[in-house]
């Protein structure tokens, strides 16, 4: 009987212990514990395509995004010291009825007060078309790039931070015209973006002198694309321009036309810059050249997301981090976080006059918001917004050199 009783005896000593040192320990962490979300907590949606054609892209521009609004929440300024909330949802980048729902569920249970997205131009339309304007929710674009988004009725609630393919188009052709290249195929994809990009790029291209000998639309998720490489090896050109999505149908395109030795070098758009096709590609890729929206403030920006533990070397991350700052600027100069007073505020906090507020300095353009003056954000890709909330933007001309993509200069 004594000898049980010690057990237990001992037993219980040995889990007062353990509670004891579980408490000690949740005291001395309690930092880092999660926060727990709060009644005041201002939810940001971020809608990208987490899965599909770009889904190796967005993971870097949802981090560059929650950036910002980490920023924003850290400075203890926003409206009072209110934290910002990112809720992530899934646009699928292709699927316009998924990326509406997922849109739907943002807006009417999630209760953002505005959306950092979508990314690719089809569903960015089908979300502001069908959510966002009828449900007066700003969202901003850091990559929908269609020309056709100029021109959509939105009242003043859609903006994007990437500049149209209109420009992309021209800036192309004079890359190409420049390094003396006159005769190129063209394969798109099969969408509003490659649609858009094909027609703007060939435009300016034939502008300048140039010929496009072939352009054929590719569809995404095919297993394999040989008829469409057979017929634009048939053009007779050497060159071949790819206006696609890295991780679907433009690299089964590029992988075709190396496998067939169809092509002597390919010009790539923002759609297809990314490390993941260079490691599918291979060697194959260098002396690609190809274009990508990025702005003067670019390395300032690769330092302050370093900084906060973020890799902003990739497509589209810097304008993601600029989309969500824009939201960020446009609730404290409202004074609100409803969704039409942050829509009143969106070209306010984008333009002259006002103070120029550049990456990483959230903490004092709210804190000049909140005194009562005027901020002009800049921001990592120099923003600006025309009367239509879209910017004229600056790209990155790059080169594939042993393995990397590099920056030859800015346009």
């Amino acid at each position: 009987m004594s000898i049980k009783l010690n057990k237990v005896v001992i037993a219980v000593c040995v889990a007062a212990v353990i509670v004891a040192l579980l408490a000690v320990n949740w005291f001395t962490n309690r930092e880092e514990a999660p926060r727990a979300a709060q009644a005041d907590d201002i939810k940001i949606g971020i809608i990208l395509g987490f899965t599909g054609p770009i889904e190796s892209l967005t993971p870097g521009m949802a981090a560059s995004a929650e950036l910002a609004l980490q920023e924003a929440s850290e400075s203890g300024m926003l409206l009072g010291g209110r934290k910002v909330v990112p809720v992530r949802a899934d646009s699928t980048c292709v699927d316009s009825a998924a990326a509406t729902a997922a849109a739907e569920r943002l807006v009417t249970a999630d209760r953002v007060a505005a959306i950092m997205g979508a990314d690719c131009s089809g569903v960015t339309t089908a979300i502001a078309n069908n959510v966002a304007v009828p449900n007066g929710v700003v969202m901003v674009s850091p990559s929908a790039t269609s020309p056709a988004l100029s021109t959509i009725e939105d009242n003043g609630f859609f903006y994007r931070t990437a500049p149209s393919d209109a420009r992309q188009g021209q800036v192309l052709a004079d890359v190409l015209t420049d390094r003396g290249i006159a005769n190129v195929a063209v394969t798109y994809t099969n969408n509003d973006y490659g649609k858009g990009l094909a027609e703007s790029f060939a435009g300016a291209f034939k502008a300048a002198g140039g010929t496009v000998a072939i352009s054929v639309a590719h569809e995404d998720g095919k297993a394999d694309y040989a008829a469409e490489v057979g017929a634009l090896a048939a053009s007779g050109a050497q060159h071949l321009a790819v206006f696609g999505y890295l991780d679907q149908g433009g690299k089964g395109i590029i992988q075709g036309a190396v496998d067939a030795d169809a092509f002597g070098s390919f010009i790539l758009a923002d759609g297809m810059i990314g490390d993941s096709l260079i490691n599918a590609i291979g060697d194959d890729l260098n002396g690609t050249i190809g274009t990508v929206p990025g702005g003067a403030d670019a390395g300032k920006f690769l330092e302050y997301a370093k900084a906060g533990g973020v890799d902003g070397d990739g497509p589209f991350r810097g304008e993601s981090y600029d989309a969500a700052a824009l939201l960020m600027l446009a609730i404290q100069a409202a004074g609100s976080s409803e969704r039409a007073d942050i829509q009143a505020k969106m070209m306010a906090v984008a333009n002259a006059p006002g103070e120029e507020i550049a990456v990483g300095e959230l903490a004092k353009g709210l804190q000049i918001l909140a005194d009562g003056g005027d901020v002009n954000y800049v921001g990592a890709t120099n923003v600006e917004f025309n009367e239509v909330g879209e910017v004229f933007g600056s790209y990155k001309e790059l080169e594939v050199k042993d393995g990397k993509f590099e920056t030859v200069r800015l346009r």
